[in-house]
């Protein structure tokens, strides 16, 4: 069996959160078909639990904290360095010396690092195959933060989408394929870096469609007669924060005056100070975490996905596509994701269309269910299918046969 190093800037378990989501698939498919070296970091101390079923998947893991404490002083180390602040949060003597151990032992076949932060453990390997999964184009995501934000946080946001963009440039040239979300942010991310057009791949995630499937039974989490719009999301994360607030302020107040049993529901776990205080307005309820988000999505009368900031493609959209929801998503929360034919709900950035959406299905007389979205997210979102794929793109930079048009993945797929 040949061996793979896996270098993750998070604990890929359990599934909980957007790159988790993915990280935690793949960590799976990799270790039915090869001998897994994990290297990865752990940001909540919640993760610490759930390391016994990672380690019972692995070969060897090495685990190593990341308290705020050593974000900021990594963080701080990288400004004076120069480099992007994503790259020298993760700089760990630990890490870096048993990665270093690992390829003098020979004990690897390949490297997969999934977001650009772990690249520089590899950076100086290149007889070494080394994929680099981006997830999504995170200097961008840097560029949209900046012209949210002004004075001082716009700065800092500026330099670190420059300082990591020129970062991803660098990794995409030199690693053997470069990996994203979605089809869109590949294409995104071929115009940034065309030099290395030939090697770059849009796989999308997939959706457990047994888990999120809305026949099953949950009791509603709602009070009686309460008419719910649910934004479900990590409440730390600061595109979700934004996304909160701006719906709270901007289209929540014209649906509470014309629907005054509506009720707009922010779960997630960790919310910020910010969230919490969205909870002080009228008609807006704060959960903090829940232990299962799908009883909120099955009795909402809409989900909303305010999305202001994102890139790549949102799990937690395609999740309530698959129960079956009517979605409120803006355009940057429907990123990555094909129209189809019954969808319902709307795809908007404009407060006003927003809000008359929301009153629509808020006075029907009962919860729509909208099978066509199930079965979009059925047939485009398989995670066999999609890992099949993914397990393509690592076989043939095996091979140094990575570089394929990018034009024809299905011929990535059949390559033997």
């Amino acid at each position: 069996m040949r061996s793979v190093l896996f270098l993750c800037h998070r604990l890929p378990w359990p599934p909980s959160k957007g790159d988790k989501i993915r990280s935690y698939h793949v960590l799976r498919r990799l270790a039915q078909h090869y001998r897994v070296y994990l290297g990865t970091f752990v940001d909540d101390p919640a993760d610490w639990q759930h390391l016994a079923p990672v380690e019972a998947l692995c070969a060897e893991v090495c685990v190593q904290p990341l308290t705020p404490w050593q974000t900021r002083r990594r963080a701080l180390a990288s400004l004076a360095r120069g480099e992007a602040l994503t790259v020298g949060v993760y700089r760990d003597r630990v890490m870096r010396r048993w990665v270093e151990g690992l390829l003098a032992e020979r004990k690897v076949d390949m490297a997969v690092c999934y977001s650009s932060g772990v690249a520089p453990f590899v950076m100086a390997h290149p007889q070494l195959p080394r994929i680099m999964d981006f997830v999504d184009v995170d200097s961008d995501k840097w560029r949209q933060y900046a012209q949210a934000h002004r004075g001082l946080k716009r700065m800092i946001y500026q330099r670190e989408a420059q300082r990591l963009a020129q970062f991803e440039r660098t990794v995409a040239a030199q690693f053997d394929a470069s990996v994203l979300v979605s089809e869109s942010e590949a294409a995104f991310f071929r115009q940034l870096v065309p030099e290395a057009a030939g090697k770059i791949y849009g796989i999308p995630n997939g959706v457990d469609g047994g888990y999120w499937d809305p026949q099953l039974a949950h009791a509603s989490p709602y009070r009686q007669g309460e008419r719910a719009v649910v934004f479900v999301g990590a409440m730390d994360y600061r595109a979700n924060v934004h996304a909160a607030q701006w719906f709270a302020r901007e289209v929540w107040p014209s649906v509470l005056a014309q629907c005054p049993d509506a009720r707009f529901y922010i779960v997630g776990s960790h919310p910020t100070a910010a969230v919490h205080a969205l909870g002080e307005a009228a008609g807006i309820t704060v959960t903090g975490r829940v232990e299962d988000v799908r009883p909120w999505l099955a009795h909402a009368h809409a989900v909303a996905a305010p999305l202001r900031i994102a890139r790549g493609i949102q799990n937690k959209v395609l999740e309530a596509l698959a129960m079956g929801k009517v979605i409120l998503a803006t355009p940057e929360a429907w990123e990555g994701i094909e129209d189809f034919e019954g969808r319902q709900g709307c795809v908007s950035d404009s407060p006003e269309v927003m809000a008359t959406e929301a009153l629509r299905w808020l006075d029907a007389p009962q919860i729509a269910r909208v099978p066509e979205a199930r079965a979009m997210v059925l047939s485009r979102f398989d995670w066999v299918r999609n890992l099949d794929t993914y397990e393509a793109v690592l076989s043939n930079a095996q091979a140094g046969a990575a570089s394929v048009d990018v034009a024809g993945i299905d011929a990535l797929e059949a390559h033997p």
